[in-house]
Formats: structure tokens, C-alpha cells, sequence
């Protein structure tokens, strides 16, 4: 029971009590005063009665008329005269008085007795006569009604003012309360929020100063852990003079490329090495030989950032060499990045501090996934051994391999157009089951097949980067929204379904998105959808799509992550359904003691705001065995289970 009704008990009950301790007092004091009263009416009559007849003591007619105006005009129940000597009644009036309005409850509860009064009637110095009369008690019972009515009516308004005033009162003062539930359910999602208000009431004012304590501590706890895990991931994955990723980051991404072939694209990876720089050393110093190698590392950076909607990463993988990794990237855009990078080059040659500035020279080479790290390494060196042995072309380009070699631009847009239109779009789930018993399924993961116009099944690593180039993107989104919620609607499950850069940053294709959900919302409550960690919007932008996720019963998870892990610390007012982890830092976890600290890192933050962690892309025995050690809530990958059709 609520405190406010508890509250309006209480005043009810109050009312009751006083007004029986007020009705049992007022009766009580009341009833010996019209006792007398009454007792004095009769006696008073009785006396003026007498007196009146004494001159007609002998004249019965005129003591009837006597007798009958006395009754007429007084609240009598009854009158009579009696002869002294032999009590023969001489006249009486006799009369039941109607009680009126007055409940014969209330009358028997009051039990107000009539009382009487006597007179003697002389006849000279001899007693004649003797007059009796007697009072009715039913007019004064009246009065007490109408005492009680009205004492009735003043407590009922009084107890439904104090109610009003009361429940007004105890909301305004309990207000807080309502604050302070809040702030626990945000504590339970992850959320850390301080109440600004503080209320003025001293004991709820201990409470919320005791509760804003408690969630900055959380706060601070939550901020040094993921800076002390940020700081680990730095000095374990990135290069600390160009601030790029280093050899290690680099071998693992090119692992995780190769190894992917449900989700990754071929591409291109671009091997760049400084001439000499060893004597580049010695004749400019090694200050000014480290102001050149962060000014390519620089270059390499801005480029990475102009397409970090396709995954590229760029790293210093030793001294002078540097390596651009561009899965999506076609043939010709490879040309147009090598002559970009040149160009780049030759401004930092001239406009270097000394005209000595050596000149780097590019190796490109095509990959696709499948293949293994040493050979597509010896084709980018191989590639990098001709452009260093032709100098009339400081780059050069090897294509052992072709994705689709005979479409071009313009079969992609027909043929992806024909088969969105056409509903060529098959669903492929992939399960997501607990590391500790990998037979109990967390959700499956929405993958998709586009059949082209041979009917040949093409993996989403083949068509997305076409997709992304057409911008076609949000429009695939929306497609595999439908058939997500299709399948849901025909099989019920916990479904996870990933969104596209393209959707988060436009806001009407998400807006439609939003719209579709919540046109199914008993599907949308089994639905996750995941957005890379390298497409987050920004801080404010992601908080309110959090909310509008959650206010159409959906969830939100972030997926691929471990590259930008401050960004953990925005991620704790959010209450996200998941974290999961880059394949890239879980391949080999139990054989490299870094990883496994990396993870373990990732594991402390999380677990302290309550957030589950997933691995991806778990292939063997061993890295399950790891990861459930660490005490990671999921898995997913080979091991796990494949993609397979929907049924």
C-alpha cells in the first residue's frame, strides 16, 4: 500500500474517532443538562397550572380548558389532575409526539427518559387537587440530531481539506523519493546519474547526499578503471611516436580480414617504406628523421579518417615502414590512393627542413578472405621490391586476385537493385551462445545472401562495400529490418541485427527505422540491433537514440570493439544490452599473455557497470577455455556455430 493511501487511512480513521469521542462527550454533557431542563419545563408547568386553578377548583369546565391550552401549547406527552381524596382523575390529556426526522437508533442511543413535575391545587387551606404533567424528551433528541449532523458535516469537510492538503503536502515532500527510484533503476542500467535537487527535509536530505556519493564513486571507479585499460591498449596496440597502430594491431586486423569471409571484403593492402633510414639518421639527426616519420604517419591518418566508414586501418609496422590496410577498395580507387599518397610524399619533401628528405616508395597488393598472412604479405613485398627497383614509378600494383572481375560499377547497381527489389534476400543466422555452456543459445545474429541474377548467393563481404559506394546502405538496413521482424513474427527468438553507418548519421533513414519498430513492438522486444564502435555518432546523439531504441521495447549492443576503448567510459549511462569484442583481440588469446591481459581489462570495466561482454570470431577450444576463465558472458564464431539459413 502506497504511502499516500495509507496516509488517507489514517485521517480517516482519525475522523471516525473523533467524531465518536466528540459525539459520546457531547451527548454525555448534553443529556443531564436537558434532564434538568426538561425536569424543570414539567415542574414549571406543572406550578403555573396549579396556580391558574386554585380560583376554579370546583368548576371541572373550566380545568379542562385550562388543562387542554396548557397541552396545546407546550411539548407535554401528557397532563392530569387528580382529586386528593379519592385520586380520581378529573381531566387528562394524553398525546405520542411524532419524532420527526430523528432515526429511532440515535433515539435509543441518546435514551433521553421523559421526566415530570407536580403541583397542588388549594382550595383555602385544604388540598383539592393535584396536577401532573410530564415532559416529551423527543424535541430535545431533535436538537442533539441536528448537533450531530452538523458536528458530522464540519469534521468530514475538515478531514477532506486535511486529505487534500496532506496528500499535496506529501507528495511535494516525497518528490525526492521518485528521484532517488529513478536513480537506482539508472544504477541497474548502467547509468550514472546525480540528483541535482537537494531536498530541504533532513532526513531525505542524508539519503540523496549518501546516494549522489555513492554513484560519483561509481563514476570515479568506472573512469579510472577504463583509463588504466585504455592506457594497456595503448602501450600494447599503437605506435607511440605517429600514434597509429603498431606491427602487432596491424597482423591481427590482417588476420581478422583474411579469416572473415561472411563479413569482409577484398581489398587492397598498401606496404610504404622511407629510403634510407638509417642514413637519413645520420645526416639529419634523429630528431628531425622522427618529425618525418610522424608527418607520413600524419598523412597515413588523415586518410584513414576520410574512409573510416570502411575499416581501414593504418600502422607503423617498423622504423621507416608503414602499412595502409583498404578492404572495399577496387582496382582503379588503389591507383588514385597511390598517386594521393605520392603526392602527399613529395609535399613533405619539399617542404621539409631539408631538401635531403628521402622519398618512400609503395607496394600494393589485392587480397580477399581466405587467403593466408604470408602470402598476401609476399605479394605486397614483392610488389614493393618493383616499385623500389623502377624509378621512373615510385608505386606499383600486383592483382593476384579480382573480386567478380567481369562487373563493373553499373552490373553491381543493376543486379543489387533487381535483387533488393525483387526480395532476393536471404536471412543466414548465426548463434551466440554463454562460454560456459555453449548449448545455451544467448540470440543468433542476422546475416544476409543477395542472389544475383544467375541465382549465385553472394556472402554480405562481397556485395556491402558495392552497397556502401551506390549508397544503398540505409535502404539495405530497412530491407533486412522487414525480413528480421518477418522471421521473428513466423519464429519467435532473440534476434541481432547490425546497422549501418549510413543509418545512425542520417536522421531520416533512422527515423524510418524507428518508425518500423514500432509498428511491430511484440518483435521488436526480442530484437538487438548493434552498431560498430568505429560508427558511433556522437555522445548526445547516442544518448537519445538509446532512448528512442528503448521506448519501442528494442535494445541497443555495441559491437567490434576494443580499437577506441575510452570510449567505454561514455558508454556507462547508455544501458546497452552487450559489448562485443573485436575477433581481432580473441584469435590466439590463450597462447599471448597481452591479449588475454587486454581483455581481461575490458572485462573488469564492464563487469563494474554491469555490462555482459561477447567475444567474436572464437575458433578453437582453447580461446573458449580462455575467454569462460576470464568470465565473459558469450561467444560467437566457428566454434560456436556457422551461419545457416533460416528455416
Amino acid at each position: 500500500m502506497s504511502l499516500l493511501k495509507q496516509l488517507f487511512l489514517a485521517i480517516c480513521l482519525f475522523l471516525v474517532v473523533a467524531f465518536t469521542g466528540s459525539f459520546i462527550a457531547g451527548v454525555e454533557s448534553s443529556r443531564s443538562q436537558l434532564i434538568e431542563q426538561l425536569r424543570s419545563h414539567a415542574q414549571d408547568a406543572a406550578t403555573a397550572l396549579g396556580l391558574s386553578m386554585t380560583p376554579h377548583v370546583d368548576d371541572p369546565t373550566m380545568i379542562e380548558l385550562m388543562v387542554s391550552s396548557i397541552f396545546d401549547s407546550g411539548y407535554f406527552s401528557r397532563i392530569r389532575v387528580l382529586s386528593i381524596p379519592d385520586n380520581q382523575v378529573i381531566v387528562e390529556r394524553q398525546a405520542e409526539v411524532d419524532g420527526g426526522q430523528v432515526p429511532s437508533w440515535f433515539a435509543k442511543l441518546v435514551d433521553l427518559q421523559a421526566q415530570g413535575g407536580d403541583a397542588l391545587v388549594m382550595r383555602g387551606w385544604e388540598q383539592a387537587a393535584r396536577v401532573e404533567v410530564v415532559s416529551h424528551p423527543q424535541f430535545a433528541i431533535a436538537k442533539l440530531w441536528d448537533s450531530a449532523v452538523a458536528s458530522l458535516l464540519w469534521l468530514l469537510l475538515c478531514g477532506l481539506v486535511s486529505a487534500v492538503l496532506g496528500g499535496w503536502l506529501l507528495r511535494t515532500q516525497l518528490r525526492p523519493l521518485d528521484s532517488m527510484v529513478q536513480q537506482a533503476q539508472a544504477i541497474s542500467r548502467r547509468e550514472f546519474l546525480s540528483l541535482p535537487r537537494i531536498p530541504r527535509t533532513p532526513e531525505l536530505r542524508r539519503v540523496v547526499l549518501a546516494l549522489n556519493q555513492m554513484v560519483e564513486k561509481l563514476r570515479q571507479l568506472f573512469a579510472e578503471e577504463a583509463a588504466r585499460s585504455e592506457k594497456l591498449r595503448e602501450q600494447a596496440y599503437q605506435d607511440s611516436l605517429t600514434g597509429l597502430a603498431n606491427r602487432r594491431l596491424f597482423e591481427l586486423t590482417l588476420a581478422s580480414q583474411l579469416n572473415e569471409v561472411e563479413q569482409n571484403a577484398a581489398g587492397y593492402l598498401l606496404l610504404l617504406r622511407v629510403n634510407d633510414l638509417a642514413g637519413l639518421n645520420q645526416r639529419l639527426g634523429g630528431q628531425r628523421a622522427d618529425s618525418l616519420i610522424g608527418a607520413i604517419g600524419g598523412l597515413l591518418q588523415r586518410l584513414q579518417a576520410q574512409h573510416s566508414g570502411h575499416d581501414w586501418l593504418a600502422a607503423r609496422t617498423r622504423g621507416g615502414e608503414f602499412s595502409l590496410l583498404a578492404p572495399g577498395l577496387t582496382g582503379e580507387d588503389a591507383d588514385l590512393l597511390a598517386l594521393t599518397l605520392q603526392e602527399g610524399l613529395d609535399n613533405l619533401r619539399q617542404t621539409g627542413a631539408s631538401d635531403c628528405m628521402p622519398v618512400a616508395h609503395l607496394g600494393i597488393a589485392a587480397y580477399k578472405p581466405g587467403e593466408t598472412i604470408p602470402a598476401v604479405l609476399a605479394r605486397a613485398d614483392q610488389a614493393l621490391a618493383q616499385a623500389q627497383s623502377n624509378p621512373s614509378q615510385p608505386w606499383q600494383r600486383l592483382d593476384d586476385y579480382h573480386p567478380r572481375p567481369s562487373q563493373s560499377l553499373h552490373d553491381w547497381r543493376g543486379w543489387i537493385d533487381q535483387a533488393l527489389q525483387l526480395d532476393r534476400l536471404q536471412l543466414y543466422f548465426q548463434p551466440v551462445a554463454r562460454c560456459a555452456d555453449l548449448s545455451q543459445v544467448l540470440h543468433e545474429k542476422v546475416l544476409a545472401r543477395l542472389h544475383d541474377p544467375q541465382g549465385q548467393a553472394i556472402v554480405a563481404g562481397h556485395f556491402l562495400p558495392w552497397i556502401e559506394r551506390l549508397g544503398w546502405a540505409a535502404r539495405f538496413d530497412r530491407s533486412m529490418l522487414e525480413h528480421s521482424l518477418a522471421a521473428l513474427a513466423a519464429r519467435p527468438r532473440p534476434l541481432a541485427l547490425s546497422l549501418s553507418a549510413a543509418t545512425l548519421h542520417e536522421p531520416e533513414s533512422l527515423a524510418q527505422l524507428l518508425v518500423i519498430l514500432a509498428q511491430h513492438p511484440q518483435q521488436a522486444t526480442l530484437l538487438t540491433l548493434e552498431i560498430d564502435e568505429r560508427y558511433l555518432p556522437p555522445p548526445a546523439e547516442l544518448e537519445v537514440l538509446c532512448r528512442e531504441v528503448r521506448a519501442r521495447g528494442c535494445q541497443l549492443g555495441l559491437q567490434h570493439f576494443g580499437g577506441r576503448f575510452s570510449l567505454i567510459g561514455n558508454l556507462a549511462h547508455l544501458g546497452l544490452a552487450y559489448l562485443k569484442i573485436d575477433g581481432s583481440y580473441i584469435r590466439a588469446i590463450d597462447h599471448e599473455s597481452d591479449k588475454r591481459l587486454f581483455i581481461e581489462a575490458i572485462q573488469r570495466a564492464a563487469n563494474s557497470i554491469d555490462l555482459p561482454v561477447i567475444a567474436e570470431m572464437v575458433e578453437t577450444q582453447g580461446e573458449l577455455d580462455a575467454l569462460n576463465e576470464l568470465g565473459l558472458h558469450g561467444a560467437m564464431g566457428r566454434l560456436v556455430g556457422p551461419p545457416a539459413p533460416g528455416q
